[in-house]
């Protein structure tokens, strides 16, 4: 197994003890903030290193590859970007604490993500929809590495696709500004110009989002093992459960035990590095 070990600071004393840990017979630099291990050993005291160390660390086989991988989907909110959108729509007319609140607790697996929607989207009824252009002009910010990450893909051919519980207000604009290949989310319904607090149709939830995936594999008759599908939050579990490989990225707890991998102090670059 290769060893993969991660950091916005990698010391090389750092990399030493991992490398005796896992009696690794080389180290090679992928980049300044990346390296390989090579023929390691996993033990479990290893993760517990890294952790201190404030270090990602996997263990991958050899043969994995990115060019294997033809599909990675992203979660948009807190993964794709580094923001909550709806908790940015509430911010701006000063109810973010209640929205916040009720977010944290679908993405801790607490209340389920389609009364959580429906919950958070009742409380911005009556919002004039300008509001949603102000918040993605001011707010949406990409996470760190989306945009090498995306660069990566594009390399070797991967379709790319954002899947969110959020709305499509914003999905749509993301697509079309990443290039992505695909999106789905929610829709706000609006009324003369503003929110009337409802969604219209079904809501892409969790179990929607897995629903969405398989489609789209089946669509371009992929395997489950060519597709990556990155989340943070319990209502990604499905549609990471859909995927080869899924990666929890600066996730809840209940994601990580769930992932095949965890990326919890580098950007989403740090997916691409795993397999480069």
């Amino acid at each position: 197994m290769n060893l993969i070990i991660q950091g916005l600071e990698v010391n090389n004393s750092d990399l030493r003890s991992v490398a005796k840990l896992s009696h690794a017979d080389g180290i090679e630099r992928i980049t300044g903030q990346a390296f390989r291990l090579t023929n390691a050993i996993q033990f479990n005291d290893i993760p517990e290193y890294c952790s201190r160390s404030e270090l990602d660390c996997a263990f991958i086989t050899p043969e994995q590859k990115l060019s294997d991988i033809k599909l990675i989907v992203m979660d948009m909110d807190s993964t794709l970007l580094a923001i909550e959108s709806i908790d940015e729509i509430a911010d701006m007319q000063n109810i973010k604490p209640q929205v916040s609140a009720i977010t944290q607790q679908t993405m801790k697996g607490e209340i389920s993500f389609e009364e959580s929607l429906t919950r958070r989207t009742w409380l911005l009824r009556g919002v004039h929809q300008d509001a949603l252009q102000k918040v993605y002009d001011e707010r949406v910010r990409l996470s760190s590495g989306a945009e090498k990450m995306l660069q990566q893909a594009k390399r070797f051919g991967i379709k790319t696709m954002v899947l969110s519980g959020g709305f499509t207000f914003f999905t749509e604009r993301i697509k079309e500004k990443l290039g992505l290949d695909f999106a789905a989310a929610n829709i706000l319904e609006i009324e003369n110009n503003r929110l009337t607090g409802k969604v219209v149709g079904d809501i892409i939830g969790r179990q929607g989002k897995a629903q969405v995936l398989k489609q789209v594999r089946d669509t371009l008759g992929l395997k489950r093992e060519q597709i990556i599908a990155i989340g943070d939050g319990a209502n990604d579990l499905d549609m990471m459960s859909e995927s080869g490989i899924s990666i929890a990225y600066h996730a809840k707890p209940i994601v990580k035990q769930h992932a095949t991998y965890s990326i919890n102090y580098v950007g989403l670059d740090g997916v691409v590095n795993l397999f480069t």
